[in-house]
């Protein structure tokens, strides 16, 4: 089997329990480390899958490695290449495919719950859930590319996810560890005391109480959508 190519755009934002899933079931991948300069490829018939990562940047930032990316994730599309966007890679792919990435109205940092919407595609990824929580880091939000389907949504941010055939972009991030989740909470505690008054923004001590029990259940959560994601990968 072809391995799962996943992009990594900040070393504190690994794939973390999404890589952790695919070893137990001995699905390959290779890690492409874009924040230590790695090129990114353009030949995705190299790959069963793609995973994009999350990352502090915008992807409406002038990096090296936007545009690349950006034609990466269509030539996908093009090619029935199943792709998976975690929070910035949810937002590269929209933009990949013709939506927008703008200022979220208001930041989200920690947990908190998202609805699955009600229509077929959705049910399909995500049946029987109808709902979850799930962990959220992001400033910024994506618009609904032409052809797609909002498959996920909350009270703060009405496009947490949405799907096209085998490609699943998200908001939120179900990849998260007790580890990460800590790491992240260390590092970003300025940017959490700075956006203190937003109704979406947790203070550490809440975002980290009873971790190991919410983790658990994020994982339960990402089992489910990473089994649906992984069928479409191809076995040759």
């Amino acid at each position: 089997m072809k391995p799962v190519a996943i992009f990594r755009h900040a070393r504190s934002e690994g794939p973390a329990y999404f890589a952790t899933y695919l070893e137990r079931r001995a699905i390959p991948w290779k890690l492409y480390a874009l924040d230590e300069g790695r090129a990114v490829p353009r030949d995705v018939r190299k790959f069963s899958g793609l995973a994009f990562m999350g990352g502090p940047m915008s992807v409406n930032d002038e990096l090296p490695w936007i545009k690349p990316m950006l034609e990466l994730v269509r030539e996908a599309v093009r090619k029935d290449v199943p792709t998976l966007g975690h929070c910035l890679g949810g937002q590269l792919m929209s933009k990949a495919l013709g939506g927008e990435v703008s200022r979220t109205r208001v930041k989200e940092i920690g947990w908190g719950q998202v609805e699955v919407s009600d229509n077929s595609v959705a049910r399909a990824w995500f049946a029987p859930m109808t709902e979850f929580e799930s962990f959220h880091w992001h400033g910024e939000t994506f618009s609904i590319p032409p052809g797609a389907t909002r498959v996920l949504g909350n009270a703060h941010c009405a496009n947490q996810a949405f799907a096209t055939g085998r490609h699943l972009g998200m908001q939120c991030h179900i990849e998260m560890t007790e580890d990460l989740v800590r790491t992240w909470c260390r590092g970003g505690a300025d940017e959490i005391q700075a956006s203190a008054a937003s109704p979406g923004v947790q203070p550490a001590a809440k975002i980290e109480k009873n971790l190991e029990a919410r983790v658990a259940a994020l994982h339960k959560v990402a089992d489910r959508i990473y089994d649906r994601w992984t069928e479409g990968l191809a076995k040759g």
